[in-house]
């Protein structure tokens, strides 16, 4: 794969709505883009504890444990429908900061499904010249994509439009993850 497609394939699925980003998008609509920053590292970190293994052991491990992508998924899954309800739920004041945090930034980074696709189709195998700067780039466009969402939250205060405009875009991401939650179980039915 050359460079160009690598970068476009990352970025495009980094910057696709998923549960990290949504929950990026709501820290930087509850307490602006620094706040982002401060959260990076939990995300480089989730991407990376999930993406290294992968590409490291590849396929196989899930070739001779295929319950374990099933129990990723259905991990992911539950987690992502935690998340939803606990926006849903959540108030609708900037003061509000408890419910995107490193922590919860990090674990829904672990789950996140497109982590699987990042470590067993799109880095190379560890061993080939070029993981080593595709990883790199990988990092580099993760922390882009992050702000990009962060930055897409922070706007939508723009004008200052309160608490209800917040709990509007709270709202609209619960269901935004409720569906993705529900598609991942409906994806391992049918599998």
């Amino acid at each position: 794969m050359t460079m160009t497609a690598f970068v476009s394939a990352v970025l495009a699925l980094l910057l696709a709505p998923g549960p990290t980003n949504t929950l990026m998008g709501i820290a930087g609509a509850r307490r602006g883009l620094a706040s982002v920053a401060r959260l990076l590292p939990a995300e480089l970190a989730g991407y990376l504890t999930t993406v290294l293994p992968l590409a490291f052991l590849g396929a196989g491990l899930l070739e001779q444990v295929p319950a374990l992508a099933v129990g990723l998924k259905l991990a992911a899954a539950v987690w992502i429908m935690v998340l939803a309800t606990a926006l849903w739920r959540a108030p609708g004041d900037e003061g509000e900061s408890r419910g995107v945090g490193a922590r919860r930034i990090y674990v829904t980074t672990v789950l996140n499904p497109k982590a699987l696709i990042f470590g067993l189709v799109l880095l190379p195998a560890p061993q080939d010249p070029a993981f080593a700067t595709r990883l790199g780039m990988f990092c580099l466009m993760v922390m882009g994509a992050a702000l990009a969402w962060g930055c897409a939250g922070a706007l939508t205060q723009a004008g200052n439009g309160g608490g209800k405009r917040l709990q509007g875009v709270q709202r609209l991401a619960s269901v935004w993850l409720a569906l993705v939650s529900i598609s991942l179980v409906f994806g391992l039915m049918r599998a």
